[in-house]
C-alpha cells in the first residue's frame, strides 16, 4: 500500500473546510475518478393516536420508531402543542472557525463523552493502548469513525438503561498507529475497526449522562469475519457466489457502512456506502465502472492479505457484489444473525429509513450517494403487524423497488443554475416512483430480478430517473409525514459533457447542497406519486452565495454547507448535521435545528460545532431529557501519528501524556445535555 500522503489528488482542490485525506479514505478521491453515471437519461408517521412501541427510541432521531400506521395528518392544533412543548431551548451558536479544536455547545448545555474509539466493550477487553494495539483487542474495543447512531430503550422499561448501535465506516491508519508499527498489522486492526458495534449504556438519572455497561449481555461486535445471511430474491443467485460462498447465501463483513435507521419492530438497518475503494478488479465491464471498481490497488491494501478483496483472484469474481447492501441488525439478541437484504437493491447506500404506510406496507427510503445518481424507495410485500417481531423481520426479504424522477413546475429559463429562485417563488414540482421491482417480477427489459438488484444502478439508469447531486440521508417526519432528502453536493453539475440545472437541483456547481421536502400523494407512502419542494438552498447568505430558505430572511439564519444526515425532535423540527463548510470561510461542521412550519419554517440555527477535521453523524434528539447525541467522526483528520491535529475528545496535556493517557483524537459518540 503507498503512503498516505501519495494518495491525496485532491490536495489543493478541495474547499472550506474538507481535508484531502477524507476524500482518499472515505470515498476513493471519486471527484478525481471518472463518473459512474454516464446514462443518457434525463437530467435532473404520522403519530397522531400512535402508541410508542415497548422498545421506544430515545429520542425521535427516526420515523420508523413508531409502531404503529395512521392514516390521518396531525391537526395544526396538535402541531403546535407539541412545537409548545417538545423542543430544545437554545440560542444559536456562533459558527466556529475550521482550525478551532474545540467541541462547542450553546449556553446552558455540556458535552459528555459517552463511548469512544478503543473503549472496551466487555469485561475482559484491554484497556485502550494506543503504543501497543493488537487485533485481539480491537475485537473487543468499540470501533473507529462512528458514522450512524441510535439508542433504544432497555425493553423492561428502565428508562436509565439503553443500547447503543453504531456503524463504523472507514478507518486512517496515518493518525491510528504508530509509526514502526508493521504494516500487516495495520492493516488487521484496521479490518477490525471497522463494522457495527451494539452496547448498553447507564446512567444514574435523566439529569446524568450515559455510560457503557462492559457487563451489558448484548454488547457485540460485528466484524471483517462477522457472517451475513442475503435474504431476498437475490440470495442463493450465481451473481453472489464465491469459492468460498458456493451457495451465494451468506457473506463475510460489513464495510463503508454510513448511515441508517430504526425499525418499527426494533431492530436497527446500515447502509453500506463506499464498499468499491476496499476492492482492486479488472475494471472492464459495465457494471464494475457504474460502481467505480478500478484495476488499481485499493486505497486499504486489504487484497495483500485476504484473496477476496482482489476480484481478479480465480473464485472471487462476484466479491464486491456481496457489498453495496442494507444490513439489519437485531440488537436484542446477541447470537442474531444479521442480514443483507437484497430487496432494496445493490448501490453506495447512504442509509434506509423504514415508515408504515397508510396500508400496512413497510416503506424503505434510500439515497445513492455519489453524483448524479439516485433515490429509490422499497415497499415491503407482508404488512406490519404490531408486536410480532418475526414477522416483521421479514418484511424487507420482499417487495417492490422503486427509483424517483422529479418534474419541476418552472419554465426551463427559469432554471438557469445560479440557484436564484424561479418566478412563482419556490423551486416545486411533481415526481413519481418508477418501478423496478414490481409484484415479484422485473420491470427492466432485458434484465432478471436478481440482474435488477445486484446492478440497480445499471436498471434504473434504462429507466431515465432524475440525477440527484448525490442524495445523503433521507428519513420521513414522524409528526408532518413529509419525506426529507439531505442532497450534500455536487460540484460536476454543469460542466461539460455532465447534467446541467434541473428544478430538483437548481445550482450549476452544487459546492452546499440542499434539501428536498417530498409529500406523497394522499399522505400515502407506498404511492407512485408525490409532490416536492426545495426547503433549503444551503450555504452562506453573508459571503453572497445563492440561498434559499423557504421564504425565511436569509440575513437571520445561520450559515449551513453540505447537508448529511437527518433527524426529528418531538415536534417534528428536522435537525441536521453537515459533512462540509460553506465556500471562502471555512467553518467546522455542525448540528442545526430547522424549523418546518409557521412563519418561521427556513429559519436554520446552530445547535453545535464539533473540532478541527471532524464531520457531525448520526444525530439523535432527545429532547424529553433535554439532550441531544451526536457521533463525531475523523477529528483531527489531516493529522499524522507524530503531529497529531486534535486533541479531542480528552483533550490531553504534557502532564496527561506522562500518565500514559492517549494524545491522539479519537471518533466518539457524545452526549450533549442541558446543565
Amino acid at each position: 500500500m503507498a503512503p498516505l500522503r501519495e494518495l491525496l489528488p485532491m490536495a489543493g482542490h478541495v474547499r472550506g473546510k474538507r481535508s484531502p485525506v477524507t476524500c482518499a479514505l472515505k470515498c476513493d478521491n471519486a471527484c478525481t475518478k471518472a463518473i459512474c453515471n454516464t446514462s443518457g437519461n434525463g437530467y435532473f408517521r404520522d403519530i397522531v393516536g400512535a402508541q410508542l412501541s415497548r422498545r421506544s427510541l430515545l429520542g425521535a432521531s427516526a420515523a420508523g420508531a413508531l409502531a404503529i400506521a395512521v392514516t390521518t395528518a396531525p391537526s395544526p392544533t396538535a402541531r403546535a402543542a407539541a412545537a409548545a412543548t417538545g423542543t430544545l431551548d437554545f440560542t444559536a451558536i456562533d459558527p466556529v472557525h475550521y482550525e478551532v479544536d474545540e467541541f462547542v455547545v450553546p449556553s446552558g448545555y455540556s458535552w459528555h463523552p459517552v463511548v469512544r474509539w478503543g473503549d472496551p466493550l466487555f469485561p475482559d477487553s484491554p484497556k485502550f493502548d494506543p503504543e501497543n494495539q493488537t487485533v485481539d483487542a480491537q475485537r473487543r474495543q468499540f470501533g473507529y469513525n462512528n458514522d450512524f447512531l441510535q439508542i433504544q430503550l432497555d425493553e423492561t422499561g428502565d428508562e436509565n438503561r439503553a443500547v447503543l448501535f453504531a456503524n463504523h465506516e472507514y478507518t486512517n491508519d496515518a493518525i491510528m498507529f504508530p509509526e514502526d508499527m508493521d504494516e500487516a498489522t495495520k492493516r488487521a486492526i484496521s479490518r477490525d475497526a471497522h463494522g457495527l458495534t451494539v452496547a448498553e449504556l447507564v446512567r444514574a438519572d435523566r439529569s446524568s449522562p450515559w455510560r457503557v455497561d462492559v457487563n451489558g449481555r448484548r454488547n457485540r461486535r460485528f466484524l471483517i469475519d462477522t457472517e451475513y445471511a442475503f435474504t431476498g430474491p437475490a440470495a442463493g443467485s450465481d451473481l453472489l457466489r464465491t469459492k468460498e460462498y458456493p451457495q451465494g447465501d451468506r457473506a463475510q463483513g460489513t464495510l463503508g457502512n454510513c448511515s441508517g435507521g430504526l425499525t418499527p419492530w426494533g431492530t436497527l438497518v446500515s447502509g453500506e456506502e463506499n464498499f468499491n475503494s476496499y476492492f482492486t478488479a479488472a475494471g472492464t465491464s459495465a457494471a464494475e465502472k457504474r460502481y467505480g471498481l478500478t484495476s488499481e490497488p485499493s486505497a486499504y491494501g486489504w487484497e495483500e492479505d485476504l484473496p477476496r478483496f482482489d476480484t481478479t483472484n480465480p473464485g472471487f469474481g462476484n466479491e464486491a457484489n456481496r457489498f453495496g447492501w442494507i444490513v439489519e441488525v437485531d440488537p436484542w439478541d446477541p447470537e442474531s444473525t444479521p442480514l443483507k437484504h437484497t430487496s432494496l437493491g445493490r448501490f453506495k447506500h447512504e442509509g434506509a429509513n423504514i415508515t408504515i404506510s397508510t396500508s400496512g406496507h413497510a416503506v424503505a427510503y434510500m439515497g445513492d450517494d455519489e453524483k448524479f445518481d439516485y433515490l429509490y424507495k422499497f415497499v415491503s410485500k407482508g404488512k406490519y403487524r404490531e408486536g410480532d417481531r418475526a414477522h416483521n423481520m421479514t418484511l424487507l426479504s420482499e417487495g417492490d423497488l422503486y427509483v424517483a424522477k422529479f418534474t419541476g413546475n418552472s419554465p426551463a429559463a427559469e432554471i438557469d443554475g445560479s440557484g436564484g429562485v424561479p418566478a412563482d417563488g419556490a423551486f416545486d414540482g411533481s415526481g413519481q416512483w418508477l418501478p423496478l421491482v414490481k409484484n415479484g417480477r422485473s420491470r427492466v427489459a432485458g434484465m432478471s430480478v436478481a440482474e435488477v438488484l445486484v446492478n440497480a444502478r445499471l436498471a434504473a439508469d434504462k429507466l431515465g430517473p432524475t440525477k440527484m447531486d448525490r442524495c445523503e440521508d433521507v428519513e420521513p417526519n414522524p409528526v408532518n409525514g413529509r419525506v426529507y432528502v439531505a442532497c450534500t453536493n455536487n460540484s460536476d453539475r454543469g460542466k461539460s459533457g455532465r447534467a446541467g440545472a434541473d428544478e430538483a437541483n437548481p445550482r450549476t456547481e452544487n459546492r452546499d447542497g440542499h434539501v428536498i421536502e417530498i409529500s406523497e400523494r394522499g399522505n400515502n407512502h407506498a404511492g407512485t406519486t408525490f409532490d416536492w419542494n426545495l426547503l433549503l438552498v444551503c450555504g452562506d447568505p453573508r459571503q453572497g452565495d445563492a440561498t434559499y430558505f423557504s421564504g425565511f430572511p436569509a440575513d437571520q439564519v445561520s450559515p449551513i454547507s453540505c447537508p448529511d444526515n437527518v433527524t426529528f425532535d418531538s415536534a417534528g423540527n428536522l435537525w441536521i448535521s453537515t459533512d462540509g463548510a460553506p465556500d471562502g470561510i471555512g467553518y467546522c461542521d455542525g448540528l442545526f435545528r430547522v424549523t418546518l412550519e409557521g412563519r418561521s419554517r427556513g429559519r436554520v440555527e446552530q445547535f453545535l460545532s464539533v473540532p478541527r477535521d471532524a464531520e457531525v453523524c448520526g444525530p439523535v434528539i432527545h429532547d424529553a431529557d433535554s439532550s441531544a447525541f451526536v457521533a463525531v467522526q475523523h477529528p483531527g483528520e489531516d493529522g499524522t501519528w507524530t503531529e497529531q491535529n486534535s486533541r479531542f475528545p480528552d483533550y490531553v496535556d504534557a502532564t496527561d501524556v506522562e500518565k500514559g493517557v492517549a494524545a491522539l483524537p479519537r471518533p466518539t459518540v457524545v452526549q450533549v445535555l442541558r446543565d
